[in-house]
């Protein structure tokens, strides 16, 4: 793969630092220097580029980036998911929190749960042309065909009580695992969550997903709001309990094929929640 171990070892030296502590989180007294940020000459020897892979065509386009269908052209033509993600670059180099949602996307990977999305490879399109301080990073998944919005767009009718006994079962399996290793995905929602030609739900998408510290500050810019539970909302702190009310959101829709909060603005929202 295109991780090199030169990353893993950065990564791994990170971890272990106790000068660099999670985005919110109090910060060590000790004077150690952190580590050094991997700067825009290094990336070479981080990430490989992406010419080994093939774009096909454009799958969908978020605030995080653009997913396209691939080819992988090394491994006989294996269909991949790629996301398109342009980093600002700080004068060091690549934000670190840049490369924790990396590692975080490893440490899942290396389990490879049924119900969490594979993350195959991570490489760089070098700088980007329009913005000369801009790394194009690509992050390369396992291709699943559609989400779950267009799953039950497509149903002819109501879906079957197994299917959604089956569907929420590999839901709440995959946030589970999740918040048995203390990580919040923050973000859980039909179309984040991906299913395959057999059924079976994949949660993806974890530009927002964070390791959750007791200490940390979570930022209230978090879950679309037909998801977002009340504390969100209301702007008080919140923890894992908010990937669940997302997910009695989602299992009720398995139920109903609508939203069931479908609020328009914040407010309208806790009074959809309220009614």
């Amino acid at each position: 793969m295109c991780y090199c171990v030169q990353f893993n070892c950065y990564i791994l030296n990170l971890k272990h630092s106790k000068s660099i502590t999670m985005s919110g989180a109090s910060t060590s007294t000790t004077s150690q220097s952190p580590p050094a940020i991997a700067s825009i000459n290094d990336v070479s020897a981080l990430f490989q580029t992406a010419k080994k892979y093939e774009e096909l065509n454009v799958i969908g386009t978020g605030a995080y980036g653009t997913v396209y269908k691939a080819r992988d052209l090394h491994n006989g033509g294996q269909i991949v998911a790629m996301k398109k993600v342009k980093v600002a670059l700080t004068e060091d180099g690549i934000p670190l929190s840049t490369l924790r949602e990396i590692a975080l996307l490893r440490q899942l990977e290396a389990y490879r749960h049924p119900n969490i999305v594979r993350l195959l490879d991570v490489c760089h399109g070098g700088q980007s042309v329009d913005r000369e301080h801009q790394l194009v990073l690509f992050l390369v998944f396992e291709h699943v065909e559609q989400d779950l919005e267009s799953y039950l767009k497509k149903a002819p009718g109501p879906l079957a009580e197994n299917r959604i006994r089956s569907m929420s079962y590999d839901i709440l399996c995959g946030v589970d695992f999740l918040h048995s290793h203390r990580i919040v995905h923050r973000d859980l929602k039909p179309h984040n969550l991906l299913v395959t030609a057999a059924g079976r739900v994949k949660l993806a998408d974890f530009g927002l997903a964070k390791t959750y510290d007791t200490e940390m500050k979570l930022t209230s810019v978090v879950v679309t709001l037909w998801y977002r539970p009340p504390e969100v909302l209301l702007g008080v702190s919140y923890n894992t309990a908010v990937d669940v009310w997302s997910c009695g959101c989602v299992l009720a829709q398995l139920h109903t094929r609508s939203p069931l909060l479908p609020g328009s603005s914040d407010s309208d929202q806790l009074h959809c929640i309220f009614r």
